[in-house]
């Protein structure tokens, strides 16, 4: 009798583990592709006055663990540190220097060094970048 609840106990256990880490992949994975941003939090300038012509995306490479995008000016490349609903932008990344006038580039890359989590909708579609308990960033996917 014990073995029997010894081996169900140890089976109930594999099952929930797996599952658990299904979802951790899942949710990373998730973040795959491309995403373009449509809300930033902070700046006193209106969303479209940031980013007259071109708005700022970022893609996830997971196969290559890196991330690459435009700040609406110049483009930018890294590696990816997430795990789970974590993630951070903290590690240099490679920037090209190219003159753009206005704040929606130097906004966009000060952010993202404040976010420390994510969070993505239950449609898929949309991504939120979030620090502390406060949403950041949006981004809906392209």
């Amino acid at each position: 009798m014990k073995k029997i609840i010894l081996s169900l106990t140890i089976l109930c256990l594999v099952f929930i583990s797996c599952n658990s880490f299904k979802t951790t992949m899942g949710k990373t994975a998730s973040l795959e592709g491309t995403w373009e941003l449509n809300y930033v939090s902070g700046p006193r300038i209106a969303f479209e006055g940031l980013y007259p012509n071109k708005r700022p995306t970022i893609t996830f490479d997971l196969k290559g663990n890196s991330i690459s995008g435009s700040n609406s000016c110049n483009r930018y490349s890294g590696k990816l540190n997430a795990d789970g609903n974590k993630i951070s932008f903290k590690e240099p990344m490679a920037v090209t220097k190219m003159f753009c006038p206005g704040e929606g580039e130097s906004i966009y890359m000060s952010t993202l060094q404040k976010i420390d989590s994510y969070s993505i909708s239950e449609d898929g579609k949309t991504l939120n970048f979030i620090m502390g308990d406060i949403a950041m960033m949006r981004f809906e996917k392209k």
